[in-house]
């Protein structure tokens, strides 16, 4: 039987508006029928904090820390945690709530798109396996996040490795569309990470970056050899469609579409209202 095709991008390394304002067209497209599902790869330049539709940056985030590291920073129209965009491959997938394949509740949707993820990781001879919070207090942390840092945050069906968090990914619906994206971290920058958040004093900060090293890990800190990022390209585009059971289509943006983008992100994602507004 054929198997349906998704579109594939790999926009490279890009700014965080750009990346911001190419996931919301690629889900406007898709919400208008212009373009099929969509699997996106891409990056950051410069390194950039993204933070969750929700989050209040002025209580959580450092903002004089964040310019100091000479950071991009965007807020994402997906909900989380902040994230630090540095040493990863950053992964979007868009698809409609009502495709064949996808559940109607968020975390089963959630589960099925992340079965792409988790191939990849398998095919980096990596160990990793969902992991569902079981305790009532696991739950409840779901719903009141302690910490600003995503990969601190539980979430349901969790990507783990070796007992620790590979991959943090956030996700919305508009216009009868899901768009998920996350992160796979190939290296981590811990002191920098938690240089950006702000912290009731020195001890809760260090207390924080202990249990955050017990429950979140980079790729390349427990493979056996250094995983490239061309190479973890190849093993998630394989995941990909082997866990969605599709076939992916290099597809190029039209200079129409690419002037769409621009204009979102210059709008939207440039735009102080919208990156500082809570």
């Amino acid at each position: 039987m054929e198997k349906e095709k998704w579109l594939f991008i790999d926009t490279g390394l890009s700014a965080p508006s750009f990346n911001m304002a190419m996931d919301e067209a690629l889900l406007d497209w898709h919400s208008e029928g212009k373009i099929p599902p969509v699997i996106r790869f891409y990056g950051w330049n410069p390194p950039t904090l993204s933070v969750g539709y929700f989050q209040k940056v002025e209580k959580e985030i450092d903002m004089e820390a964040v310019k100091a590291h000479q950071l991009g920073f965007v807020r994402r129209p997906t909900g989380g945690r902040g994230v630090l965009h540095e040493h990863e491959l950053t992964y979007s997938v868009i698809v409609s709530e009502d495709h064949p394949e996808m559940p109607k509740t968020v975390t089963e949707a959630y589960r099925v798109i992340s079965e792409g993820i988790l191939k990849g990781f398998l095919h980096l001879g990596m160990d990793a396996y969902f992991a569902v919070p079981k305790t009532a207090e696991e739950r409840d942390a779901l719903k009141n996040p302690r910490s600003a840092v995503c990969f601190d945050a539980p979430s349901w069906y969790e990507l783990v490795v070796e007992g620790r968090k590979v991959a943090g990914s956030a996700q919305t619906r508009q216009k009868g569309v899901i768009l998920q994206h996350g992160s796979i971290l190939l290296d981590l920058d811990e002191d920098k990470l938690f240089s950006l958040f702000k912290y009731p004093n020195e001890r809760v900060k260090e207390r924080m970056k202990k249990g955050f090293r017990d429950k979140a890990v980079a790729i390349n800190d427990i493979s056996p050899r250094k995983i490239t990022l061309d190479e973890a390209k190849a093993a998630f585009y394989r995941g990909f469609a082997e866990g969605l059971n599709i076939d992916l289509e290099p597809y190029q943006l039209t200079e129409e579409q690419l002037a769409y983008v621009q204009k979102l992100a210059k709008d939207r994602y440039e735009n102080d209202e919208w990156n500082y507004k809570r």
